[in-house]
């Protein structure tokens, strides 16, 4: 199925990049890619896509193409539709969306409706390129709000959100099925969202409280208090590891620093992590040059979250 994907503009490449490490991409433009995916059910996994549509076609940003776009695809809608048309940053198109929405009613063959329709075509305009589609999937927001920190049984400063730790999860390439290792699982974000998408998830952390709240907010974790830099866990039987390191404020530090925790840590996960599979690791400070003594760095990305705290997440293999 191809579709045109609309992507959130909140973080320029972190909606790119947990679409593109499950499904082919063949082209991408702002805020949006054309991809493929073997049905729209997959599209619900995805933290950062707004919206889903149908690939149709595609045209130059300027009125003529538009409408001889239009006028070559001939469709007849039985049911009533209506067309709305969203413009990125780089649009690049002089016609009003208002203009653009009334020639969709215009060229399209059946009943507009634009209180109650059955059908909505949509036109995401991006880098002097229209790409239209018939809409078939929106984000629901409502469920991450639902699983919020604030809301979970269990409550520990600090945590990320649950849109950005599915992202993070997305990006390590995660299938259903597969082993997703946090060791750092604090109060067990990662294996709620890794659970959500048919992942098998596991935690552990050094902290006994955490461990036990994160029991409280997934009844089913298999959560456990483990030393990071020791996994208990055979060579080679983790499929990704996802995972935000200790930053050092109100959690619990063990070994000799931050840096010899990083380290070890470090090789633990190459050591779990099946050979050529990718993982997310989250920190607060740049550890590439640590990073780079113990596996492949395949993508680098930087979130500002406040003034003293800038994420920055690691893809490795």
């Amino acid at each position: 199925m191809k579709l045109i994907l609309e992507l959130s503009g909140e973080h320029p490449a972190i909606p790119v990049e947990e679409v593109k490490a499950i499904l082919p991409v063949f082209e991408q433009n702002t805020q949006v890619l054309i991809a493929e995916a073997p049905s729209i059910e997959i599209i619900n996994r995805f933290a950062y896509t707004h919206a889903a549509m149908t690939y149709i076609g595609t045209c130059p940003a300027d009125k003529e193409s538009f409408i001889q776009m239009l006028k070559d695809l001939d469709i007849t809608s039985p049911e009533p539709f209506c067309g709305r048309v969203k413009k990125m940053a780089d649009h690049g198109m002089d016609t009003s969306s208002g203009e653009l929405e009334r020639l969709i009613g215009s060229y399209v063959k059946g009943q507009v409706s634009v209180s109650s329709p059955e059908r909505v075509f949509r036109v995401v305009i991006a880098g002097g390129t229209c790409y239209f589609g018939e809409l078939i999937w929106e984000l629901d927001r409502s469920p991450y709000h639902t699983r919020k920190p604030g809301n979970r049984p269990f409550f520990h400063p600090g945590v990320m959100m649950p849109r950005m730790i599915r992202a993070l999860i997305n990006m390590s390439g995660a299938l259903p099925g597969e082993w997703v290792l946090d060791p750092f699982c604090g109060t067990g974000g990662t294996l709620i969202e890794a659970s959500l998408i048919g992942c098998n998830a596991a935690g552990t952390d050094a902290d006994h409280e955490m461990i036990a709240g994160s029991r409280k907010n997934l009844s089913a974790a298999m959560a456990g208090v483990a030393d990071a830099r020791y996994l208990p866990f055979p060579d080679g039987s983790i499929d990704h590891v996802v995972s935000d390191l200790p930053y050092g404020q109100s959690v619990t530090i063990i070994g000799n620093g931050l840096n010899d925790l990083y380290h070890q840590a470090l090789t633990e996960i190459k050591r779990v992590v099946k050979k050529g599979n990718h993982s997310v690791l989250v920190t607060h400070q740049d550890i590439r040059p640590l990073a780079y003594q113990h596996c492949e760095i395949i993508g680098y990305y930087e979130q500002r979250v406040h003034k003293s705290l800038t994420r920055r997440i690691l893809v490795i293999r």
